[in-house]
């Protein structure tokens, strides 16, 4: 006796989703590409979506300027050049978290499992989600720059290290996205990613370089922001746009964290996204 099921018409999966493998790098970029317009044009017809890239630098810069900047800095203009790398660091933590909360809720609402569905390389998704995003990174970074033009930094002669500075930003700042989508594919919940990402980010950052000297803290503190990523980060940024303290060493441990986390997290998203139901 035939059973139903047999007599049923046979169909097998797309190339690309039985075996991502078979899809070269031409068809990935291709792919890429076209999902990197297709989120580019939904913040187009949702412009509330860059809302954060556009009002917190102005709410960070002008929070920390004007209620620390007359004690810390010794004056306001000191202390705004002083905080503009740090910042710039703070920037791409903020965007980089929202990536994972929009991955997490993609899943949630289904977008992911129809793109899961097409013929195309799961990479890409993943790939253009980090495009549009590191480009909303570089755009809260101009906001930033504009807002401490406008409180007196003088950016005159200083054009080739800011550039440089932005540069290394958004190639750690892509780190930091791949580690947060991570985030966003493993942990269940909104909340979980974001009571995760402060429970860790908040000690990272206030123990860092960011907003004041490490040379006011204590010994064992002093010794922690030696190891901390946003250290070398913030060190960086400002001795490219300053001027001021070493450069080499920063812009290379800079760029060895950047690496080692994109090599070890961009992997681990997409194995995560094939597989997470």
């Amino acid at each position: 006796m035939t059973s139903y099921r047999a007599l049923l018409p046979r169909t097998d999966p797309p190339a690309a989703l039985a075996d991502e493998g078979r899809i070269g790098l031409r068809a990935t970029a291709r792919h890429t590409g076209a999902l990197v317009r297709r989120n580019l044009l939904q913040i187009r017809q949702n412009p509330a979506s860059m809302t954060d890239a556009l009002l917190m630098p102005i709410v960070l810069t002008v929070l920390f300027v004007f209620v620390f900047g007359g004690s810390i800095g010794g004056s306001r203009a000191q202390y705004t050049a002083f905080l503009m790398p740090g910042l710039m660091v703070i920037l791409g933590m903020t965007i980089a978290m929202a990536v994972g909360l929009g991955v997490n809720d993609d899943f949630r609402t289904g977008v992911m499992d129809r793109f899961r569905t097409m013929p195309i390389a799961r990479s890409s998704v993943l790939l253009a989600k980090v495009v549009v995003e590191t480009g909303r990174m570089l755009v809260a970074i101009a906001v930033l720059l504009a807002v401490t033009a406008v409180l007196g930094f003088d950016f005159s002669g200083r054009w080739p290290g800011v550039v440089a500075a932005i540069g290394l930003t958004g190639v750690f700042g892509t780190s930091l996205i791949w580690i947060f989508m991570l985030l966003g594919l493993t942990l269940r919940t909104a909340q979980a990613i974001q009571g995760l990402s402060v429970l860790v980010l908040t000690p990272l950052q206030f123990g860092s370089s960011i907003f004041v000297s490490p040379a006011t803290m204590p010994d064992w503190l002093q010794a922690f922001t030696r190891i901390n990523p946003l250290t070398h980060m913030a060190d960086a940024a400002r001795g490219l746009a300053l001027g001021e303290g070493p450069v080499a060493g920063p812009v290379t441990w800079t760029l060895l964290w950047s690496l080692g986390l994109t090599a070890v997290t961009a992997p681990l998203a997409v194995a995560k996204f094939r597989t997470k139901t």
